[in-house]
């Protein structure tokens, strides 16, 4: 389990490509709040659904997790951005 901000460019190369027992992801920062202020409770619950998406991805990936780990995170800021628009 690691914990990491939701930043482009925060994980690079191939960091966790070759890491079995790595299944899950926390994020810190302000995500949890700038979730839970989005307008429409459908959109929150949205959110959290894709938030919590990699770590069920994450157990069934034996390799390119670091490519996993980076395609989630700019899919949660591409949705979050939409939302806040």
């Amino acid at each position: 389990r690691i914990v990491l901000p939701l930043k482009d460019n925060t994980i690079e190369h191939d960091v966790f490509s070759f890491c079995p027992n790595f299944v899950a992801v926390d994020l810190i920062g302000g995500i949890h709040s700038t979730v839970g202020s989005l307008h429409m409770e459908s959109w929150r619950i949205e959110m959290m659904d894709e938030i919590n998406l990699i770590n069920e991805v994450l157990p069934n990936t034996t390799s390119e997790k670091t490519e996993e780990i980076q395609r989630w995170m700019r899919s949660v800021t591409q949705q979050l951005n939409d939302y806040k628009t």
